[in-house]
């Protein structure tokens, strides 16, 4: 017997897991939040298993839903190749941006700014968080932190970076001076594990800290969780504030240190029909920062 999937169901479904975050979905494609959680809540009772793991303040795929995902974005991917092979592309050009979450969260900001001036071209984030190699998905721009002498040819500079510390609003910890720091609960994320030993020797500190009772695969996630007190992270001065003027209860607490490292575009093939696109992106992108 066939399952009786609805396409509703599966564009939500594809959407929250590449965000992974209901408002973040409901956002790209149109629907309420509450309309996109019913729609895989419909899905899950329909296959019969879970998806997703809700937890407060952040979503994770299961075993099942990262299997499922791959399927899925596929499926859609080519219904849309088909659509647009039959029945011509839609007015507007679609480009895809990919980028970290913590950094698509920063773009996000920005964006009405791009559509005022190009209301004739879309964008369609997706996130590089441990980027799969068998991930085929086309992508117009590409945008990845790298060290800042990097010399690859494929890679133009974006903007250097520079680091620091953050703690809660709430937080009862005094942190007035770097050493401070050291007796902090810190928060480490994962793949930007040197970012507290780069910030403290900067002023001579050695840091000694295990590997932390927090572990994290995002500056977002981790900003969220300083947010909630528990513990401090260090984190891209960019990303941190941006988060602090989105209302994030969080707080600077140390002057700012360059990371050594630098987002960059990384030159790519493109689709033919969005390369006039992404071009005009990456030069806005360029006066973004």
């Amino acid at each position: 017997m066939r399952h009786n999937l609805n396409l509703n169901w599966l564009r939500s479904f594809e959407a929250a897991a590449r965000l992974l975050s209901f408002t973040a979905a409901s956002r790209e494609i149109g629907l309420t939040q509450t309309a996109v959680s019913q729609h895989i809540k419909a899905l899950e009772v329909q296959l019969d298993a879970k998806l997703f793991l809700r937890r407060p303040k952040s979503l994770q795929l299961t075993d099942a839903g990262k299997a499922y995902l791959v399927t899925v974005r596929e499926a859609l991917d080519m219904l849309d190749m088909s659509t647009t092979g039959l029945f011509g592309p839609r007015q507007a050009r679609t480009i895809t941006v990919r980028a970290s979450m913590a950094f698509t969260m920063w773009l996000s900001a920005r964006l009405d700014d791009f559509f005022l001036k190009h209301p004739d071209i879309g964008v369609k984030t997706v996130t590089s968080i441990w980027k799969n190699p068998s991930d085929q998905q086309p992508v117009d721009v590409d945008v990845i932190l790298a060290p800042q002498e990097a010399t690859r040819s494929d890679l133009k500079l974006l903007s250097s970076e520079r680091i620091v510390p953050i703690c809660g609003i709430g937080s009862n910890q005094a942190i007035r001076a770097p050493d401070d720091l050291l007796r902090q609960s810190p928060i480490h994320i994962m793949g930007f594990d040197d970012h507290w030993a780069r910030y403290l020797s900067a002023y001579g500190l050695k840091f000694e800290g295990s590997a932390g009772r927090l572990i994290t695969d995002t500056s977002t996630a981790a900003m969220e969780m300083v947010a909630a007190g528990l513990g401090v992270a260090v984190v891209i001065e960019r990303f941190a504030r941006q988060a602090i003027q989105s209302g994030q209860k969080i707080r600077i607490v140390g002057e700012p240190k360059e990371l050594g490292q630098a987002h960059f575009l990384v030159r790519t093939e493109g689709r033919a029909a969005t390369q006039a696109h992404a071009k005009e992106f990456e030069e806005w992108l360029r006066n973004q920062l």
